[in-house]
């Protein structure tokens, strides 16, 4: 069991800064992501992407304003469960919580904040006839550990940044890897679309374009992956795991049925402390709504900083929170 003041779900960019105004409080915080790292839509979708609306920074890369924040809350010490998914809120006779996630963490925290963006994102997942037979068995939507695939054969699926880079990664670190792409094409960044074509013409990589995902097989465990080309002909690859890398779809999952006030797709909060109406249950970032809702991520750092001190009475139920200003030796300080 980890025990912490609030347990935060979604590790976004919101989620990061409440830390930080959660440690300005004294307040302990543990993050759980479903993504195998922090930074949410930012670090998975598109990290390069340049952001122009964060104070102070006339613009700022994704991934940098993720690594900034994660330097921001280092000194207060937050903890991490990663690469898994909340499945179970069991309120306690205190009136605090124990979360349970898909591989059975435990989490015990006197307050719950909702932080996980658009909802939990879960894998798009190709259509393949026993798809599912082979997850978990060789057929997995993200590199948790990319030392699970030394001296593997591997197949990637995907056109855009996650497969790209992965593609990049684990060509020095897998036997051997296959990139499939149904189009000649990549979405993803130019540079990284260069780097791929350079590793199939050194040989490095195997890059097989236009063609599809057909079938997966095995006995117990994926052992081999036939794509089809545009032209139907049928190329069946040796591999002991496949990647597919199509992209996220944002859903709540299982935080829909904890009685929350729902309005399509968000969980609807009171303006004064960003409360979901379920006493203890915060809600902050691009997963609530309002009148008036902004999904900007500075209007989620406000809502985090608004909510932590609502939140203050549940960790110190006997504490007020108040501020006192001194002056010493000519320096001014709280």
């Amino acid at each position: 069991m980890i025990h912490t003041d609030l347990c935060i779900i979604g590790a976004g960019p919101v989620g990061l800064f409440a830390v930080f105004e959660a440690g300005l409080l004294k307040m302990r915080c543990h993050l759980i992501d479903a993504l195998p790292q922090v930074g949410g839509q930012l670090s998975e979708i598109y990290p390069q992407k340049p952001i122009y609306d964060i104070p102070g920074y006339p613009e700022v890369k994704a991934q940098e304003l993720v690594d900034n924040l994660m330097e921001q809350i280092k000194p207060f010490s937050p903890t991490f469960t990663l690469g898994e998914r909340v499945d179970h809120l069991d309120r306690q006779e205190d009136g605090s919580f124990v979360v349970t996630t898909n591989e059975k963490t435990h989490i015990h925290a006197k307050v719950i904040v909702i932080a996980g963006g658009l909802g939990c994102f879960e894998p798009r997942k190709p259509v393949l006839e026993n798809l599912e037979l082979f997850e978990g068995k060789g057929v997995t939507y993200m590199v948790k550990n990319p030392e699970t695939f030394r001296d593997k054969n591997v197949v990637l699926a995907g056109g855009g940044d996650s497969a790209l880079d992965w593609t990049i990664f684990l060509s020095n670190v897998a036997k051997k890897v296959t990139l499939v792409h149904r189009n000649e094409t990549f979405r993803g960044a130019p540079d990284s679309a260069a780097k791929v074509f350079d590793l199939a013409n050194q040989g490095k990589i195997n890059l097989i374009l236009s063609a599809n995902l057909k079938q997966v097989s095995g006995n117990g465990k994926l052992n081999a992956v036939t794509l089809e080309s545009k032209t139907k002909e049928e190329i069946k690859i040796e591999s002991d795991y496949l990647i597919p890398l199509f992209g996220l779809s944002p859903k709540l999952g299982p935080i829909a049925e904890w009685g929350l006030s729902i309005d399509k797709n968000a969980i609807e909060v009171d303006t004064r402390d960003y409360s979901t109406g379920v006493e203890r249950i915060y809600a902050i970032g691009d997963i609530n709504t309002y009148p008036g809702k902004l999904k900007l991520i500075l209007c989620g750092f406000h809502e985090a900083a608004i909510m932590m001190h609502s939140a203050f009475k549940y960790v110190y139920p006997d504490q007020k929170l108040s501020f006192k200003y001194t002056t010493v030796n000519g320096v001014n300080s709280f």
